[in-house]
């Protein structure tokens, strides 16, 4: 498997806090609204459509509290994958996160996928760090 590890980025929130929000599929709903369709979502699973590559899904897999959340892919996504949210809280109000993904990428797939990947960890990482620091 592939490795792809985002930047580490800093949270003004409390590592409970963030952990609370990302456990939970149902907290994405008013994030996902108009960029995907067919979005449906309980505590550990979602499914949804994006740009016409058909239904899909996440489930949780393993969560320790506060610190880490194990997400992949449901049998529906065409390729296996585990995504890591990593959560270190340095002080009161000041946590860590990091984000690794691990995928079973061919030599095809990396060539197509591995740079997307790479900026994408770090993109998604920077984005939900940008959105609770504005909270």
């Amino acid at each position: 498997m592939e490795t792809y590890e985002s930047k580490v980025v800093e949270i003004s929130k409390r590592a409970e806090d963030i952990y609370k929000v990302l456990s939970d599929f149902r907290n994405f709903t008013p994030l996902v609204e108009g960029k995907v369709d067919n979005w449906q979502a309980d505590e550990t699973s979602c499914s949804f459509s994006y740009q016409g590559m058909g239904p899909m899904g996440l489930k949780l897999v393993e969560k320790e509290e506060f610190t880490t959340i194990k997400l992949t892919g449901d049998e529906r996504v065409p390729l296996q994958f585990f995504l890591w949210v990593q959560l270190k809280e340095a002080a009161a109000y000041d946590t860590r996160m990091k984000i690794t993904i691990k995928a079973e990428l061919n030599m095809m797939m990396k060539m197509m996928l591995g740079k997307k990947l790479e900026e994408g960890v770090n993109a998604l990482a920077e984005g939900i760090a940008k959105a609770f620091n504005a909270i």
